[in-house]
């Protein structure tokens, strides 16, 4: 079973925990990975992208010139494709870009996700972290007595305004609760910063 340290919200080491091997010490899959990330990135997309073609450009009720005569090539309407200010032939329209994964496969992806990140040095646990009231200093205070100094998540056990208001202001720093993780979130952040009752919400939730 996988351990690490427990830190003090002054950075100091206060002790040791054991993680569950289930969660946080599962074998990686990557390609597993890359397809539950691809998803989340699609899911993200709006898909609101969209070109005119030439039934819907403006212009080109009548032939440009006479069909012969001219010297020039023919042409039955402005609106072509060929034309400067024309239709788009095969531009985006508005569409729906994501997909679904089964749920046992997304649960399976955060285990992994979790587990790359123990594996990599990259999970810090801390005893405990309250705010009284939204204070982005000790959210900044906080990351640099753990010497985070890249992109940050934060995950409490339950949801917390006073912390989420504190690190929205603080730029790749973002707050989540342990029961609205996703393998993005966790792989997207350099360090993971768990309180805890966080880890053990997790372990609740995905052992």
């Amino acid at each position: 079973m996988p351990k690490v340290a427990v830190y003090n919200k002054e950075g100091a080491t206060v002790g040791e925990i054991t993680l569950s091997d289930a969660v946080f010490g599962a074998e990686v899959n990557p390609g597993l990975l890359h397809e539950v990330v691809q998803m989340y990135l699609a899911n993200k997309r709006q898909g609101t992208a969209d070109t005119k073609t030439r039934a819907e450009v403006s212009g080109g009720g009548r032939k440009p010139w006479r069909q012969k005569g001219t010297g020039r090539a023919r042409h039955g309407s402005i609106r072509s494709p060929l034309w400067r200010k024309g239709g788009i032939v095969f531009g985006p329209h508005p569409r729906e870009y994501g997909w679904s994964m089964p749920k046992k496969a997304r649960r399976a992806a955060l285990r992994q996700a979790l587990s790359a990140k123990v594996k990599s040095g990259e999970l810090i646990v801390v005893d405990k972290f309250e705010l009284e009231a939204p204070k982005t200093r000790e959210v900044a205070t906080l990351l640099k007595n753990l010497k985070v100094d890249g992109s940050a998540f934060i995950v409490t056990a339950q949801e917390d305004a006073n912390i989420y208001k504190s690190a929205r202001n603080i730029p790749g720093v973002r707050v989540n609760a342990a029961r609205n993780l996703n393998a993005y979130d966790v792989l997207a952040a350099s360090k993971l910063v768990f309180t805890q009752d966080a880890v053990a919400k997790v372990e609740e939730v995905l052992g």
